[in-house]
């Protein structure tokens, strides 16, 4: 097999797709696909891809998702090949392992953060009876996503949004730009109006797919917040509540996301958050696994440059491959030696998860 120095990152959807889907099919994994009910950008077929490794009647149960915001996909997809290529065997006799591929198919063709309806997934999970609210984003909407993209207003607007943040502070900002907002539905962060499509599928599949667990740990495959190539175990919860306690004795040092920790914003509508309501028989750990690519202004830029494109812009005239060369490059380092740094990491906690699932 090639050594994680040789590794590469995929340059389109159908490649990492069929890369993955060779890697289960050598480890005679079980696979399901459920088709998205949109093609992709260049009119291929999408899905979500479930692969599972081990007895279906497991009590303990590890679950590997990639592309929950579609462009991070393609690192996702890189680890998650990877880790069926090369320890599959290593899984426990009594522990399933599940690999999720493509939560956000469309995200991922289109080389996007967020999904058909440009909604960021990771803000999607919410009560929609009372949805939240975050009256900063509006001071700050027209700046973030102008109705032109010269040259002129992006210095202007630029300068403008770095006025709010030495206003308010970058902490402050942050929360602002990228906690999650449910009334600019062509801003960034948007967090939709409703349950999209793969929360629905996940409403309808979940059970499924994690089956008898009684011991459930997730890993949800990130990239774009942090020092490069540094892999950050983020949580959820905070210190004191179980799950958070749980991740800190599988992993030693995870970040919690609310208690101003972590290199992540605390969020609304994110998915692991729900986990202990749809397994309410299963005791869950669960972090997202967050990698760093280049500075989060780089990473903001790129994502108002998409956001522009896909409000204001035409997605396939000539501008369209730049920009989408920004959001890729913002969040997947084609370095080799950035995918073998992660490959490491990613080797690490999963390895960890695994040893934990197996001595409950």
């Amino acid at each position: 097999m090639n050594q994680p120095s040789e590794r590469r990152l995929d340059t389109t959807y159908p490649a990492a797709r069929r890369r993955f889907l060779a890697a289960a099919e050598a480890i005679g994994g079980e696979v399901t696909s459920f088709p998205h009910p949109l093609p992709g950008r260049d009119g291929e077929e999408l899905a979500i891809d479930v692969v599972s490794h081990g007895p279906d009647d497991a009590d303990a149960v590890l679950l590997v998702v990639s592309g929950t915001h579609g462009v991070e996909g393609y690192t996702g997809s890189a680890l998650q090949s990877w880790w069926l290529d090369e320890r599959a065997d290593q899984v426990a006799e009594g522990v399933r392992l599940v690999m999720l591929h493509a939560f956000n198919p469309i995200g991922f063709s289109w080389v996007r953060r967020v999904n058909e309806d440009n909604v960021d997934l990771n803000r999607n999970f919410v009560d929609w009876s009372n949805p939240p609210t975050n009256e900063g984003y509006a001071r700050v909407a027209d700046l973030l996503v102008p109705e032109t993209w010269d040259a002129d207003t992006q210095s202007s607007t630029t300068d403008a949004l770095l006025a709010v943040a030495g206003e308010v502070g970058l902490d402050e900002f942050q929360q602002i730009v990228s906690g999650g907002q449910y009334d600019h539905p062509t801003g960034i962060f948007h967090g939709g109006s409703g349950p999209v499509w793969s929360h629905r599928w996940l409403d309808e599949h979940f059970p499924a797919i994690v089956g008898s667990a009684k011991h459930l740990g997730v890993i949800d495959l990130h990239t774009g917040l942090g020092d490069w190539g540094h892999g950050e175990l983020i949580a959820h919860e905070s210190k004191g509540e179980p799950g958070y306690e749980r991740g800190t004795a599988w992993w030693g040092d995870i970040r919690s996301m609310h208690d101003g920790e972590s290199v992540s914003a605390s969020l609304s509508g994110d998915w692991l958050a729900t986990l202990d309501d749809r397994v309410p028989d299963a005791e869950v750990t669960a972090v997202a696994l967050e990698f760093g690519t280049v500075d989060v202004f780089t990473v903001l830029q790129a994502l108002r440059a998409d956001a522009w494109l896909h409000a204001n812009g035409d997605p396939t005239g000539d501008e369209a491959g730049a920009i989408r060369d920004q959001v890729r490059a913002a969040f997947a380092d084609d370095d080799p030696a950035w995918l073998a740094t992660l490959i490491a990491r990613f080797d690490q906690v999963a390895g960890q998860a695994l040893s934990a699932l197996t001595a409950t």
